[in-house]
């Protein structure tokens, strides 16, 4: 799998999530409070909805509709009605460069 060029690392505030669309497809970009960067799937598997508009909380982002919980490291379901897990992908940040291992 290739490594895309996505955003810039200052484009993401410490403890936030930005949306990304790349190829026809949305992705969520998450930058934790100590600087670690994640990146998964951009909607919500329970209904669809934006994860960018919902709210990171250590690892945790909420889905802003029904508050359903995925944890941004391994994309695991934390709390319900979110019961199917986020799809993840590797990240790393490269001269200043957020990217993301995307499959090809």
């Amino acid at each position: 799998m290739p490594w895309t060029p996505a955003i810039d690392f200052d484009d993401v505030d410490n403890d936030d999530v930005i949306r990304w669309d790349h190829g026809g497809k949305t992705y969520a970009i998450y930058r934790t409070e100590d600087d670690e960067v994640f990146a998964s799937d951009g909607l919500c598997t329970h209904e669809h909805v934006h994860l960018a508009d919902g709210l990171l909380q250590g690892h945790l982002i909420e889905c802003p509709k029904h508050n359903g919980r995925f944890d941004i490291r391994d994309g695991a379901p934390k709390r319900a009605p979110v019961c199917v897990a986020l799809k993840t992908y590797p990240t790393r940040v490269n001269a200043g460069r957020i990217e993301i291992e995307l499959p090809e």
